[in-house]
């Protein structure tokens, strides 16, 4: 029995036709997903930017600033909540000139 015979054989077997291509498939996916990973793993090493090298680069940047609830709660503390009007944005469709529509 020559190569070819043997392959037209095997290639009638649903053990063949489907589960060769399945582990094709698995094997080359686990070597496109370390490429994938190696490259989420090289860049998240990088440090972040201190203002120092902004500065460097003509970038100011603002002073960090801590956030505490207290300092929101002052900025929410000076909203009118009582006079509020609801404004309706424009809609990608709409042109800009036109007045928006009648409230209901």
């Amino acid at each position: 029995m020559s190569f070819s015979d043997k392959l037209k054989h095997y290639s009638k077997r649903k053990s063949f036709k489907y589960g060769v291509p399945f582990l094709i498939m698995m094997v080359a996916g686990s070597f496109g997903l370390q490429q994938f990973s190696n490259l989420r793993y090289q860049y998240s090493k990088k440090q972040p930017v201190t203002p120092d090298e902004m500065k460097k680069y003509g970038v100011s940047m603002k002073k960090r600033q801590e956030v505490t609830l207290e300092t929101e709660y002052d900025k929410v503390k000076t909203v009118n909540i009582d006079e509020w009007e609801n404004k309706r944005g424009p809609r990608p469709w709409e042109e800009e000139g036109l007045p928006s529509p009648a409230k209901h």
